[in-house]
């Protein structure tokens, strides 16, 4: 884990895992938090808000957990799951001091909604995911290619491929039934984008909701359903939904953490985000705190909520936007 040295002054919330070389520096940094052997939460108290992506919700969750139960039982954590546009539009409004995201955010919600309440942020990535396309587990076909995936979601099929035998002559006779995320959702946006090859192209004649939970119930629950969201719910739900493998050219890939860390589970594997008002962070030391204590414990977090941690690079890119937030 790394230190900050200001910011470990500042906001009083570390695991400390310091290095003998270093104990000089880090006896300062615990003195000046009046803290002990573990990272002090002394005289943090507030409110910190966040709302965004069902999707990196499980991460912002786990993350409050861990801060509540590393003592910090003043600070009110609460964490809404509105959808990464939704998030956007209570973030860019003031309503917020973290907006989950699972997809950056657009430039008709930096401007003019951000610079018009002058709220201006920082993007930290803080884990990767693979979307994730399930079918109910009586489907007998265990690979699908992007190509077969268009056919099946793009804006044309509404109305028209209904049948899995539509979408290719070796499939199934049955009913072809769908569920997915809402258009608010940054799932929609990336998933629509890398295969429709438009953002926001979709039909929109299928089950539509904002809770993953929703999808993973009535895909499970429907023979012939069909859905995609993050791999985490997937992992959650892996006893009544098959996942299937994507073939985007170079052969059928498993969603998995190999594939999605070493590139090869294309074009579904994506980063996820926290937006940090730069405000907030300056000035409630409840929200420095959090967002402090979220980073240095990405890899701790990112396993608890059963997504794929950042690779080393990805850490320290991630490390150094923090630093440029704490100034």
């Amino acid at each position: 884990m790394t230190w900050r040295g200001t910011a470990v002054i500042r906001t009083s919330l570390r695991r400390l895992a310091a290095p003998s070389a270093v104990a000089l520096s880090l006896a300062f940094a615990l003195a000046a938090c009046g803290g002990e052997s573990g990272a002090s939460t002394e005289g943090l108290s507030g409110d910190v808000k966040i709302d965004g992506s069902s999707t990196v919700f499980p991460l912002s969750n786990a993350a409050t957990e861990f801060f509540k139960e590393d003592g910090a039982p003043d600070v009110n954590v609460t964490v809404g799951q509105s959808g990464t546009g939704g998030g956007f539009e209570a973030f860019c409004t003031g309503k917020t001091d973290i907006s989950d995201a699972s997809r950056p955010i657009k430039d008709d919600e930096e401007a003019p909604v951000c610079a018009e309440n002058k709220v201006e942020y920082t993007e930290l990535q803080v884990a990767t995911d693979a979307l994730t396309v399930v079918v109910h587990p009586d489907t007998p076909i265990d690979c699908i290619t992007t190509e077969q995936l268009k056919k099946i979601w793009e804006p044309g099929a509404q109305g028209k491929v209904t049948n899995w035998n539509q979408v290719d002559p070796s499939f199934p006779d049955a009913e072809l039934a769908l569920f997915g995320p809402g258009t608010d959702s940054g799932t929609f946006d990336y998933f629509t984008d890398e295969i429709n090859g438009e953002e926001g192209a979709s039909r929109s004649d299928y089950e539509a909701s904002e809770e993953d939970n929703v999808i993973v119930e009535g895909v499970a629950n429907t023979p012939g359903g069909l859905g995609y969201f993050g791999y985490t719910y997937f992992e959650e739900n892996a006893d009544q939904l098959k996942a299937l493998e994507v073939d985007s050219g170079d052969g059928c890939v498993a969603p998995s953490v190999e594939t999605a860390q070493d590139g090869s589970y294309t074009p579904l594997a994506r980063p996820l985000f926290i937006y940090v008002s730069n405000t907030a962070y300056g000035d409630k030391e409840q929200v420095a705190g959090f967002v402090d204590y979220y980073v240095e414990n990405l890899t701790e977090i990112a396993e608890e909520a059963k997504f794929i941690a950042l690779n080393d690079e990805q850490l320290a890119e991630t490390n150094s936007q923090l630093d440029s937030l704490g100034g």
